[in-house]
């Protein structure tokens, strides 16, 4: 069964059509509940969030700052397994039809089985994955089974990268390229910087593919920012926050369902 990274091209083409950026949101499986976690991936599609990535809880995020660290623990404690982010993609995929990609550290899916894992998540309806911590000249294994089974191979870039260093990694990806706007973990930032704006200029010289910045984005006006340089914008640790926040799972679902429309109106550049 084939995955769905033409889908996740077509989103992201359709929404530069539309002379926008795509809003990417990205969520932990598992978190607060596994249920309530796929309830939270279709709230923020149905608040307008285009593409959706779900976080493989992991015990040592290296890339994830303390909000989402927080969530992986409850996750983790919950007992989450690699089936439930597998749930989680099926689920919301087919409930929404968007594209949901995993965002996960290579351990897992090395300990899970590299085959193994790429013909679930494309079983699953799968868009890809986006994977931080891969080194792109140990990749050729899981790229030769996302490839078979159609599936994007997200690497992420970062304003520390040489010039020679991106268009290595632009040149074995697929879907879109991951654009760390600033060195550090993910967490909300009063600015993003002018780092992100030079780095997609840079990654764009060595790619076609559509280069989405993330970490530091959490609201309608830093969308917006990012927007006008950007071909996606990237949010997680706002609606992770949101979530951690809530008094209960409605309100928290209400809430990131709100936070995504804002969103959903910042990136579009106008």
């Amino acid at each position: 069964m084939s995955g769905n990274i033409e889908l996740l091209s077509a989103t992201l083409a359709k929404a530069k059509s539309e002379d926008r950026a795509a809003l990417v949101a990205y969520l932990p499986a598992g978190f607060p509940t596994v249920d309530g976690g796929i309830e939270a991936v279709k709230a923020v599609i149905a608040g307008g969030a285009d593409v959706v990535e779900v976080g493989l809880p992991h015990s040592d995020p290296v890339l994830d700052g303390a909000v989402i660290q927080t969530a992986d623990d409850i996750a983790l404690r919950g007992g989450v397994k690699i089936a439930d982010v597998l749930r989680t993609v099926r689920e919301a995929h087919a409930a929404t039809g968007a594209p949901v990609l995993v965002m996960t550290y290579w351990n897992p899916i090395d300990r899970y089985g590299v085959e193994r894992f790429a013909t679930e998540l494309a079983a699953a309806g799968g868009a890809g994955c986006i994977l931080p911590d891969l080194p792109v000249q140990e990749s050729a294994l899981w790229r030769a089974h996302a490839d078979e089974h159609g599936l994007a191979t997200v690497f992420v870039v970062a304003p520390s990268s040489k010039d020679e260093r991106l268009a290595t990694i632009t040149a074995a990806g697929s879907g879109f390229v991951y654009a760390a706007s600033l060195m550090g973990v993910t967490g909300t930032r009063e600015s993003v910087g002018n780092e992100a704006q030079e780095l997609v200029r840079r990654t764009r010289a060595t790619t076609e593919l559509p280069v989405c910045v993330g970490l530091g984005v959490s609201n309608a006006v830093q969308a917006k920012e990012v927007a006008g340089f950007a071909d996606g914008v990237i949010v997680g640790s706002a609606f992770v926050k949101l979530l951690l926040d809530a008094p209960d799972l409605p309100a928290g679902l209400a809430a990131v369902k709100a936070l995504a429309g804002e969103l959903a109106e910042g990136v579009r550049r106008g």
